[in-house]
């Protein structure tokens, strides 16, 4: 089906927005038309907003704040993301913050989202405090389902920690989620790997496909071109 409306949420630290900037290449390379919206109003670092000229350059729209609020710990809304919502003729992809505050942004357009049809992906990274365990990832999910007014559809498995990670780490992380899939009966079949350490990890492992991610986003102490607003 071309011209989804997918939405990716995940906790801190999850690489929603890594899979976010992933996804709306593939997209696009797949010859659609893609806009990336950048709602994540929670994490001032790792923002898909970072790709902004990489992806105007490959014809791929990022709508996110500009100017001086470009890196801004604000929720600065652009009336342009209801129009990204309401435009059936691009591939629309909502990065958007896994905590009530980014959640209850998502909902000010949970009218339109209903009305258009829409997937959303819970990127989990079991390795990571709120989503370490079968308790936490439940527990967020039901809290996502309260604020945003909206169900996810599948879960993506970004287990791992970076250059430490080994196929036991992904394992324990996919058998971990694929619980929460059962009693949930929610789908998960793909599970993300670093494209660097693509190798180190079979294509398809245990029931799961390898989705290969380019790393876009700087780390913080990497940023050193770049100011942070923190709020006003």
């Amino acid at each position: 089906m071309k011209n989804k409306l997918i939405i990716v949420i995940g906790a801190f630290g999850s690489g929603k927005s890594e899979y976010s900037i992933n996804l709306a290449r593939e997209y696009s390379k797949q010859g659609e038309k893609v806009t990336l919206v950048d709602l994540d109003v929670v994490n001032p670092y790792f923002r898909s907003r970072d790709v902004r000229d990489i992806f105007a350059e490959e014809g791929i729209i990022v709508i996110a704040p500009e100017g001086e609020f470009q890196y801004a710990d604000l929720p600065m809304l652009s009336p342009r993301i209801m129009g990204a919502v309401q435009n059936f003729e691009s591939t629309v992809i909502l990065d958007v913050g896994g905590d009530p505050a980014g959640c209850r942004t998502l909902a000010r357009y949970v009218q339109n989202i209903n009305k258009r049809g829409y997937e959303m992906h819970l990127v989990i990274n079991t390795k990571r405090p709120f989503t370490a365990d079968e308790t936490g990832i439940t527990e967020m999910l039901n809290m996502l389902r309260t604020a945003s007014k909206l169900e996810v559809t599948e879960f993506i498995c970004n287990t791992n920690l970076m250059e430490h990670t080994t196929p036991d780490i992904i394992a324990e992380g996919i058998n971990i989620i694929d619980n929460v899939a059962k009693k949930e009966n929610i789908k998960f079949e793909k599970y993300t790997v670093l494209d660097k350490y693509a190798n180190d990890v079979p294509l398809n492992f245990k029931g799961k496909t390898r989705i290969s991610l380019n790393y876009f986003l700087s780390k913080p102490w990497e940023m050193n071109n770049k100011v942070h607003h923190p709020g006003i």
